[in-house]
């Protein structure tokens, strides 16, 4: 007797959850390659996303968002960035361009880099507000949190001087304070 009960399929199916392992692109035809675990069965499974409409004009971080909201993929990408979906994207995007693979993991990095010289003031704002993503991301990266091993707590610094003390006009007291 099969007690089982078919309403309770989809409830079942949504439930299940996926584990990311690695997640790819293949240029021909157009596709994000997803291998996954299936947490339940504990099998590797292979998972390919077909890329529609996409152009070398395409925005590559909408279009990244759109594939991790698209209802047919999303329980399958939930642990996957959006961050890595849209380097996928300008992969492709590089691909429809030309430019051979290396060029583009270059002008990845490249975009991605700091330039510890580089005046923000002169900066837009969609430039401004994506170097600000790469300080928060390495920031959060580089963060000793409670749970680490090598974590102390109230670390006190003496840096070393190289020279004299100069000092500034405005830390100078005038005799017109307010």
């Amino acid at each position: 007797m099969d007690t089982h009960n078919k309403g309770n399929d989809k409830a079942f199916k949504d439930s299940m959850s996926y584990k990311a392992l690695k997640c790819g692109i293949r240029f021909k035809p157009p596709a994000i390659i997803l291998l996954y675990e299936d947490v339940s069965t504990g099998k590797s499974r292979q998972r390919s996303m077909p890329i529609r409409n996409f152009s070398k004009f395409s925005d590559c971080s909408r279009a990244a968002e759109q594939l991790k909201n698209n209802p047919r993929h999303k329980q399958y990408l939930e642990n996957v960035s959006p961050k890595q979906l849209e380097r996928l994207y300008i992969l492709l995007k590089g691909h429809l361009n030309g430019e051979n693979l290396q060029v583009s993991l270059e002008g990845i990095r490249r975009d991605e880099t700091l330039d510890p010289e580089e005046d923000l003031n002169k900066l837009d704002d969609k430039e401004l507000a994506k170097r600000k993503s790469i300080m928060d991301d390495l920031f959060e990266k580089n963060r000793k949190k409670k749970d680490d091993p090598d974590f102390e707590y109230n670390v006190e610094v003496d840096f070393p001087q190289d020279g004299p003390i100069e000092s500034c006009g405005w830390d100078e007291e005038s005799e017109n304070e307010f």
